[in-house]
């Protein structure tokens, strides 16, 4: 497994960008061949103003339809396209002027040392968004909220949920990918009703793996309407048995919103650790596979 680069090359810098988007019409974060990509978009832009290739290392792999208003990305950049007087402000300026308007650069600095967007994140914030018992979503709200038609019952969703805390194999509950692992840690997983009606998770993890969060959600409504008891979600974590892709909930009603990195002088222990875990899990798959 090739070592992932958490420090700049000589000559360059490393930047860190906060960045906002309405997933609508994207195909998710990373890119993809023919497919309109946050990651192809953000780099093309980057390319354009500092006059070479960049790649850029993302906090969290949106999927497609995902929104997120705190997104975290680094990139490598040559110190000579700033001998221009180009400023942060300046750059995150022409970003914008170049990127379509339904993804936004917020900020832009320079990341500190041992700084990597993915690997020294300590979690990641995601919120999702229903509105039950047949409401009427407002045009307004039709791209970042979910529609459900039976009533659901928040105290019964925060009593299900609270089953699901800590540190698990959430294999019932994720995508699989060859070589990935589904334990994470689930640090909170509430729900809220606003003023206006609508049920609100905050969902916070150490990482997520592939449709995690919506695949939680429509386990969750599941027992919320009164089709599963409650005792249904722990029988599910336990057995890694996979939820039916027909319980999984749509992407628009997802969102990124934060992104937690440690302090300064543990950013790079931090990614240090995340990335020898990594490999771990990596060389035991890889064993595993040669024994079949």
């Amino acid at each position: 497994m090739a070592e992932p680069a958490l420090f700049p090359e000589g000559g360059f810098r490393r930047l860190r960008l906060d960045i906002a988007y309405d997933g609508t019409l994207f195909s998710g974060w990373a890119t993809q061949p023919g497919m309109r990509t946050m990651q192809d978009m953000v780099e093309e832009a980057i390319a354009r103003i500092v006059r070479h290739d960049v790649d850029s290392v993302v906090a969290g792999r949106t999927d497609a339809g995902v929104h997120a208003t705190g997104q975290v990305i680094h990139v490598d950049v040559a110190d000579v396209a700033f001998d221009r007087e180009l400023t942060y402000k300046d750059l995150r300026y022409k970003l914008n002027r170049l990127l379509d308007e339904d993804i936004r650069i917020t900020d832009i600095t320079d990341a500190p040392s041992g700084f990597h967007a993915r690997f020294s994140a300590l979690r990641r914030y995601y919120s999702y968004k229903i509105l039950d018992d047949n409401q009427v979503i407002t045009p307004a709200q039709r791209f970042d909220v979910a529609p459900w038609y039976r009533h659901l019952d928040e105290k019964v969703m925060n009593e299900a949920s609270s089953k699901l805390l800590g540190t698990h194999d959430f294999a019932a509950f994720c995508k699989f990918k060859a070589g990935g692992t589904t334990i994470r840690t689930l640090e909170k997983y509430q729900w809220i009703r606003t003023e206006d009606g609508l049920l609100v998770a905050d969902v916070v993890a150490d990482a997520f793996c592939y449709s995690m969060v919506r695949n939680l959600v429509g386990a969750i409504v599941c027992v919320a309407d009164g089709r599963k008891p409650v005792e249904w979600i722990a029988e599910l974590l336990a057995n890694k048995e996979r939820v039916s892709d027909s319980l999984v909930f749509p992407a628009r009603g997802l969102t990124l919103y934060q992104v937690d990195y440690p302090s300064d002088d543990q950013l790079l222990e931090r990614a240090r650790i995340t990335v020898a875990r990594r490999g771990d899990l990596f060389d035991m798959y890889g064993q595993l596979k040669a024994k079949k």
